[in-house]
């Protein structure tokens, strides 16, 4: 049971989720920051929304803290930097609130464009000023989408319904990939200078705005702004002016820097901006995808899974991310059992591959480092910190692949040096069944999990009769035996046993004739 601690208001749908698996729920929304930290000592997971910030700070205070699931699309109030190189891993849930953002940024637009607020304010008034509030049609006008990301993309197919004329902005994006959209990509300038509504869905990228007074000053004369996704994307102090000025004739926005903004701010006096409290994510359907979604993969993190979406990840997630774990838990456990051969300092791993597609390279040699490290070092290694780990403790890793099969379809090889050399290959075979087939250039067979025990011999007679009865006096079951024979009087053998041999057991395998290593090795879980 792990005990996590929530941060801020998130629907009982995930919540309930995480009960239901046996975890502690430590409810603090609400609370101070001073109450956090000192909660955060023994927690293990930390679940928040968009007002908890996530700094270096909170992160230090949080010994035990594996995971920071942000239920949410964004991670803006996480230091994702700081939290990597603790190890902890950072979930979001990137499609939790696209609709409901998407939806909102459509309701911000047309109550702009129809002047609703002024209209509902001055019925509610009592008057009836039907030749007054004359609007505007989306249909025909150019809508320029800055962000073709999973809210962008999906507004662009709406906007396409409402018969608009399409053209956006997104350094990031493929061009084939705006093509299959059907959206022409543009410069920012151009983008500005020819829609009559720009609407942002992009994440905020550093200390400047990305619309200051320039940007605001080359927008067509009659635009309009939207804005549903970061705050500080926009200049406030220039966004005010460009409004009282007419240059363009109005905003509607549901996000500000900071939050909650000043409620004296003029600029939500002005009859040309529809304001909303950051309601881009509220709604009961969004609320309880975010929620569960996030949940679902903290439910997965704190289990151990071998590969879980996290924002910090270094490598970008494979397309098959099933097939994925299957070879990072082979990667990770070969590693881990070259670790226990090679002696000294380890100073370089080199991955291999070869038949495996090219987005696993990065998974795979990431898994790799883990298994090799997590038993040289006294930190904690995951994915998430092992290249940081590998780095500051001088190993050096490389990375090939290889598009032909090898002997095998698909395989990999491992080679880990320190005060000697180890190297290994393996492969899955049939149902994600793992094998490492070769260990030093011997042909040696078996799965790495469980408790094994490696011998390294001369080719002698009498070695399996007298390994049997050295294990068997000690009372250490053998439930598997490999061998393999090299050339001259190589040898070697790996014995799946049922118990971890005592010292001395070791020992005299070793001592008999022909033997010049013996380990025991625990691989993995069975």
């Amino acid at each position: 049971m792990s005990r996590v601690l929530v941060a801020e208001k998130i629907s009982s749908a995930g919540l309930d989720l995480l009960r239901a698996a046996g975890h502690e729920v430590v409810d603090l929304a609400g609370a101070s920051r001073e109450e956090l930290l000192a909660a955060l000592q023994d927690a293990d997971a930390l679940l928040v929304r968009s007002a908890t910030r996530v700094d270096a700070a909170l992160l230090a205070a949080s010994p035990k803290l594996t995971v920071v699931g942000r239920a949410g699309v964004g991670v803006d109030n996480v230091d994702v930097p700081a939290a990597s190189a603790r190890g902890v891993l950072v979930l979001n849930s990137p499609t939790g609130n696209v609709v409901s953002a998407v939806e909102h940024t459509f309701a911000l637009l047309f109550a702009l464009l129809r002047r609703v607020p002024e209209a509902a304010a001055s019925m509610a008034a009592g008057r009836w000023e039907k030749a007054k509030f004359v609007g505007s049609e989306l249909a025909g006008k150019t809508v320029g989408i800055v962000g073709l990301g999973q809210v962008g993309s999906r507004v662009a197919a709406r906007a396409r319904a409402f018969e608009a004329k399409l053209v956006a902005h997104d350094p990031f994006l493929p061009a084939e990939k705006a093509q299959e959209m059907g959206v022409p990509l543009l410069p920012l300038e151009a983008l500005l200078e020819q829609s009559d509504v720009v609407t942002l869905h992009s994440t905020a990228t550093g200390q400047k705005a990305l619309l200051g007074a320039a940007e605001l000053a080359r927008m067509k004369p009659g635009a309009v702004l939207v804005n549903v996704a970061r705050g500080s994307l926009v200049d406030r102090s220039a966004l005010l002016d460009a409004l009282r000025e007419k240059r363009i004739a109005g905003a509607a926005l549901d996000v500000f820097d900071p939050e909650p903004p000043d409620p004296n701010d003029p600029l939500f006096k002005l009859p040309n901006v529809v304001a909303t409290p950051h309601l881009g994510a509220s709604t009961v359907e969004a609320q309880e995808r975010v929620s569960t979604q996030t949940v679902e993969a903290l439910l997965q993190a704190l289990a151990g899974a071998p590969y879980v979406p996290a924002v910090n990840l270094p490598f970008r997630g494979p397309k098959d991310a099933g097939g994925a774990s299957g070879w990072m838990r082979l990667a990770e456990r070969t590693a881990h059992f070259l670790s226990a051969l090679v002696s000294g300092h380890l100073s370089r791993l080199t991955v291999e591959t070869w038949g495996l597609p090219e987005d696993l390279l990065r998974p795979v040699t990431v898994a790799a480092v883990k298994g090799a490290l997590e038993k040289h070092t006294p930190e904690t290694v995951n994915y998430v910190n092992a290249m940081f780990v590998a780095q500051d403790r001088g190993l050096s890793v490389s990375e090939t692949r290889h598009e032909e099969p090898g002997v095998y379809a698909r395989s990999l090889r491992l080679t880990l040096s320190g005060g000697t050399t180890g190297r290994a290959d393996a492969t899955l075979f049939t149902g994600q069944d793992a094998r490492v087939v070769e260990v030093d250039g011997l042909p040696l067979e078996f799965r790495p999990e469980g408790t094994v025990v490696y011998l390294r011999n001369r080719d002698v007679p009498g070695v399996v009769g007298s390994v049997g009865t050295i294990l068997g006096e000690a009372g250490v079951n053998i439930a598997d035996f490999s061998l393999a024979r090299g050339d001259g009087s190589r040898a070697a053998a790996v014995i799946a046993v049922d118990t971890a041999p005592p010292p001395a057991v070791l020992e005299r395998l070793v001592s008999r004739r022909g033997r010049s290593v013996a380990r025991w090795i625990r691989a993995g879980t069975r």
